[in-house]
């Protein structure tokens, strides 16, 4: 390094120190003789110190969604006055005669009744959110201006209780019961894709208050859908400009990727890698993606299914084993689309999106900047996969 940068470097450091800018900046290179203003500046802070992403405010480009992510790690020191969360103790029963999922039991309007089911159990929803027999019709054309358009949508949503017990989430399930969940998503698959008017099939989980789960009974949900949704259009976009443009597919490099880096990894199995992924937005958001390069359930054999399964429960049950707490969450799982077209880009995985930041009380609101601008957080990807990486898998109310 020669003695005029070392020079340089010094007069930097002395001008960061002293919070120098604008007029005293001038004031301070006129002084000492740094010529070019903004542009040594710029050289001689850049000499001073190397971007680190564990430490300084970046922002992480998302390939699936073509979004950026603004990340603040120095940020996660602040201290926290806002609001908490009441997390009430668990004492839910294993059978209660008033829970409307349970086995036996009406259901919510005293109308339908459940079966004595043993294990998993799938219905129509009650309340579905699509409907098989909506009428079809339209209001506005896009293309002519129009600012008020509609379109006329079918489709069919389930129910999937996970298991008749009502204190029994997957993290505490038996394993093989575990599997049985997933042999019920792929079942219900199946049988949906087949329905003509069917072009997509959404399985997802909401655990807990917090998540906006209506009922305590552990269970998920199916939204199949007459049109490809938003979201999972562009993704499907994504995937196929990087695999035409870079002969290899996105997830498939990915994990391979991630298997070489190491740091973001959470746990993995034979046929499925969790990681925290680089680009998270949520704290301890994490991602379960098929080593190999899958599109669906369908296509799935035994073993992926188990393993599928393995994962599954051994990711939840460090989620629960982080607070202490039965751990509130999204899931969902990214399916290729039942349109009858061919979708090679496809590649499956899930996603978790959990919302608690420092413990069980205090989670992430997604408000200001990241409504109106793009999505922030402070807690690097790498951070909170060291914490949920070093976490064991039998979980703390077993101990």
């Amino acid at each position: 390094m020669s003695k005029s940068l070392i020079s340089a470097i010094e007069r930097g450091i002395f001008a960061r120190r002293h919070y120098l800018s604008g007029s005293n900046l001038t004031s301070f290179t006129e002084r000492w003789g740094v010529r070019g203003s903004t542009s040594c500046e710029s050289e001689v802070l850049m000499a001073e110190s190397e971007f680190e992403y564990s430490e300084h405010p970046h922002r992480r480009y998302n390939p699936l969604r073509g979004e950026w992510i603004l990340c603040s790690p120095h940020r996660a020191k602040r201290p926290w006055q806002g609001a908490t969360e009441e997390i009430p103790p668990d004492t839910r029963p294993e059978y209660d005669p008033n829970d409307y999922l349970g086995p036996g039991n009406f259901r919510s309007g005293g109308k339908a009744q459940n079966p004595n089911y043993a294990d998993t159990f799938v219905f129509d929803n009650d309340f579905m959110a699509l409907l098989p027999d909506t009428p079809d019709g339209s209001v506005g054309e896009i293309d002519k201006g129009d600012l008020f358009v509609a379109r006329a949508v079918k489709g069919r949503c389930r129910v999937v209780c996970f298991s008749p017990k009502l204190n029994l989430t997957i993290p505490e399930m038996e394993r093989e019961d575990v599997v049985k969940v997933v042999h019920a998503w792929t079942e219900e698959f199946l049988r949906l894709e087949k329905e003509p008017y069917i072009n997509y099939v959404q399985i997802f989980e909401n655990k807990g208050e917090m998540m906006g789960c209506s009922n305590p009974h552990p269970h998920g949900q199916i939204w199949s859908s007459g049109f490809i949704p938003a979201e999972v259009e562009k993704e499907l976009e994504n995937l196929k400009a990087y695999e035409e443009k870079h002969e290899v597919g996105m997830l498939e490099k990915y994990v391979q990727d991630e298997l070489t880096k190491k740091e973001r990894i959470v746990c993995q199995n034979d046929s499925f890698l969790c990681v925290v992924p680089f680009w998270a937005l949520w704290p301890f958001e994490t991602m379960v993606i098929s080593k190999e390069k899958v599109a669906s359930l369908a296509e799935m054999s035994e073993r992926m299914k188990e393993d599928l399964a393995d994962i599954y429960q051994r990711i939840t049950c460090r989620y629960d084993n982080l607070f202490k707490t039965s751990f509130p969450y999204s899931m969902g799982l990214k399916q290729r689309p039942t349109d009858g077209n061919s979708h090679p880009y496809s590649h499956f995985y899930m996603s978790f999106y959990p919302p608690l930041l420092r413990s069980a009380t205090v989670k992430k609101f997604m408000v200001g900047f990241e409504l109106l601008c793009e999505g922030q957080r402070d807690l690097t990807a790498e951070q909170a996969a060291e914490r949920l990486r070093n976490l064991d898998e039998v979980h703390y109310r077993k101990k």
